[in-house]
């Protein structure tokens, strides 16, 4: 079993005082039990990327900067694992930039994940601040092993199913978003009964950005490997705490062996057929 806390929040101008309310909230999901914690995407900031303005490029850091020290500290304090995600510069190419999941246990800093899709929408203009990742790293948490994508991958199966194959045991999708609120629930539930394993999908909830209210609408949840909801949390701010059963997923896929029977070799034509083709 291992305990997840889940938090949504939305944020302010303040980075400073971002990141004292996330922590508040952690050490009170930490209270509760929580060993796992997994916050919404960009949460440090407000979400800069509703509008292009090369002003917010100053709120990047380098993976090793202030705010990944602050929650490894935190992290060693209350040995506890944390999965993050922020605004990164890259520190061997200058002016490039990533929207990143850092993934830290105890203290230690096990590595990254980069966004490798990115919208270019009304209120959603990454491309204009990030270079797309690449990559799906898995992470061993001890008696665990955790992958992650972030917000728009979810609406491609192909990363989750890379993770899954790749060991983990529970996908992390720090999310922030108002559109497609119809394949919210569908997709994280999908991403899990498919793969059949857990599915940690945490989103902002509302903030003011610019003197206008954003509605990202919360309802983080944690589905499971049949593609049940275990918890779906409202549209406030705050955080869950959620049981998850690891020895699930191996009872799931002695009934449901959708990985044992893959048949890769027939799956070759989705990396050489181009949309324009279909």
């Amino acid at each position: 079993m291992v305990k997840i806390g889940m938090i949504q929040m939305g944020s302010v101008e303040s980075k400073k005082a971002n990141i004292e309310k996330a922590l508040e909230l952690a050490k009170k999901a930490i209270k509760d039990g929580a060993e796992l914690i997994v916050y919404n995407e960009l949460f440090t900031t407000q979400y800069f990327a509703a509008t292009e303005d090369p002003k917010f490029f100053e709120l990047a850091e380098p993976d090793d900067g202030p705010t990944v020290r602050t929650f490894l500290e935190f992290s060693k304090q209350f040995k506890v694992g944390m999965v993050i995600t922020f605004f990164e510069e890259d520190k061997k190419i200058r002016g490039t930039y990533y929207d990143t999941s850092v993934f830290i246990k105890d203290g230690t800093y096990l590595g990254k994940y980069r966004k490798i899709h990115l919208p270019q929408l009304p209120g959603y203009y990454e491309k204009f601040y990030f270079k797309p990742g690449k990559g799906y790293p898995v992470f061993d948490f001890g008696e665990y092993k955790v992958g992650g994508i972030i917000c728009y991958d979810r609406h491609f199966p192909e990363g989750v199913r890379i993770l899954t194959l790749k060991g983990a045991d529970i996908i992390t999708i720090p999310t922030t978003t108002n559109f497609y609120p119809e394949t919210w629930e569908l997709e994280l539930r999908a991403h899990a009964a498919f793969n059949t394993v857990y599915v940690v999908g945490v989103n902002r909830t509302a903030e003011y950005f610019q003197g206008r209210e954003i509605d990202y609408y919360g309802k983080s949840l944690v589905a499971d490997p049949m593609g049940r909801i275990v918890k779906e949390m409202n549209s406030d701010e705050g955080y869950e705490v959620v049981d998850v059963d690891l020895d699930f997923i191996r009872q799931r896929r002695i009934k449901a062996p959708f990985l044992k029977d893959r048949i890769p070799e027939n799956y070759s034509e989705i990396s050489t057929i181009h949309i324009e083709e279909v």
